[in-house]
């Protein structure tokens, strides 16, 4: 076995999130020692790649014409607008939302060239005007891209018709108030409510 072709296999598989260079080399060692499963993964990869892209509409991923959301009859108007697709599977599997979704694949971020059209700001505007859409909930990480994109949203989807609200933020459960930085604290004296 080559060490190029070796370091190639753990440098790539590295790159996936989360996965270190230890948990890589572990990997690979054990794509090289199972060639059937290095096989099967090849084959699931390729069918992966050929077969999966962005639903029109919402930007989830999908195999089919239009995702399973977005052909869902008994789903509501309203959207959810989130970062990942990582992000939308975790609010839908939770059940507390039964509306529409639509995927940025990203966050504005002017520094690393991802602005308004990387992100399908007109797509989102389109589909809620479509739908008549009541409300946009914007479910975005409480990061400094996650707020501008926040609020670029809400300026952009002004005049759509819809009511357009975030998610809660504040203090974790469990949490002690004297470790919790100032912004999460203004945060949670902004969204109090009554007892």
């Amino acid at each position: 076995m080559s060490a190029d072709w070796f370091d190639s296999l753990v440098n790539e598989l590295a790159r996936l999130p989360g996965i270190g260079r230890r948990t890589a080399a572990r990997l690979a060692f054990a794509l090289v020692d199972d060639r059937e499963l290095a096989r099967s993964l090849s084959e699931v990869l390729r069918q992966t790649f050929e077969r999966i892209h962005e639903c029109p509409e919402c930007r989830n991923l999908t195999d089919a014409e239009r995702c399973s959301i977005c052909t869902d009859l008994s789903r509501n108007a309203s959207v959810c607008v989130v970062e990942n697709v990582a992000d939308l599977r975790s609010i839908d599997d939770a059940g507390l939302f039964r509306g529409r979704f639509f995927v940025l694949h990203g966050l504005l971020s002017p520094l690393d060239g991802i602005g308004p059209s990387q992100l399908g700001i007109d797509r989102l505007s389109a589909l809620v005007r479509s739908l008549s859409a009541p409300e946009v909930i914007l479910a975005l990480d409480a990061t400094a891209d996650g707020e501008a994109t926040c609020s670029w949203l809400g300026r952009s989807l002004e005049g759509s018709g819809a009511r357009v609200t975030r998610l809660a933020r504040g203090l974790p459960a469990g949490a002690s108030v004297e470790m919790i930085d100032a912004g999460t604290l203004t945060q949670a004296f902004e969204g109090r409510q009554k007892v």
